[in-house]
């Protein structure tokens, strides 16, 4: 997976896990940001300090980011399942 934080990553997709489990983890990622931002949308701007707010949208860029890595992985598998087909 990556991250901005680190050179080398940590956190490892393993890209061989069957593509249901993967579209699965990348659902849940992607309906709990949406969650968590429609929570945010709701609250006052005013009753939150700018500091609060940057932590607010960096959760939410790393939540995306690692939602858009896994569909990469599953895209990737879906491009090399293709192109064997059509071999």
């Amino acid at each position: 997976m990556s991250h901005p934080a680190t050179d080398h990553p940590v956190l490892l997709i393993d890209a061989n896990a069957p593509l249901r489990d993967l579209h699965a983890c990348a659902a849940e990622c992607l309906n709990v940001v949406l969650k968590y931002l429609d929570l945010i949308a709701c609250a006052r701007l005013q009753d939150h300090l700018e500091h609060d707010i940057n932590t607010v949208t960096n959760i939410a860029r790393i939540m995306v980011q690692d939602v858009s890595d896994v569909f990469r992985v599953i895209e990737q598998r879906g491009f090399n399942a293709s192109s064997r087909t059509l071999l």
